[in-house]
């Protein structure tokens, strides 16, 4: 049997607003745009965002979703063509709203990465690999 990651949900308690945030910020298309749950139009894995009050209905109020959530819990790669585009598309997304939390700078592995958060705080990174 081969398992494949086909989706990613983010959590969290006002869908409206971080949906906003992937939209009109990163710059997202919405497919579906509900009070408890939008998706985003991406190749390859599925982005979308639900409601923690749905989820913990759907599993008879397991307390993970019911508790405030506590520290980083998960972090999205945007992967861009070049350090370049890094600079650019961050500088953009913290005009945008974003909340800025390391500019990009390159790093020992290679990548030029930088940080950033959504209105949540998940703290998400974009990166490009740097030319040899």
């Amino acid at each position: 049997m081969k398992v494949q990651l086909e989706g990613i949900t983010l959590l969290t308690n006002d869908v409206s607003r971080l949906a906003h945030f992937y939209r009109d910020v990163m710059g997202f298309q919405c497919v579906v745009d509900e009070s408890h749950y939008a998706e985003f139009q991406n190749e390859g894995v599925r982005l979308a965002i639900c409601l923690n009050a749905l989820m913990a209905d759907n599993t008879n109020n397991h307390h993970s979703f019911i508790e405030e959530r506590k520290g980083q819990a998960v972090e999205l790669n945007f992967q861009l063509e070049s350090p370049e585009q890094v600079h650019q598309v961050y500088d953009d997304l913290v005009r945008k709203g974003a909340t800025p939390i390391t500019s990009p700078q390159l790093k020992s592995w290679g990548h030029t990465t930088g940080f950033f958060a959504d209105p949540d705080g998940n703290i998400h990174s974009l990166f490009a690999v740097n030319p040899l």
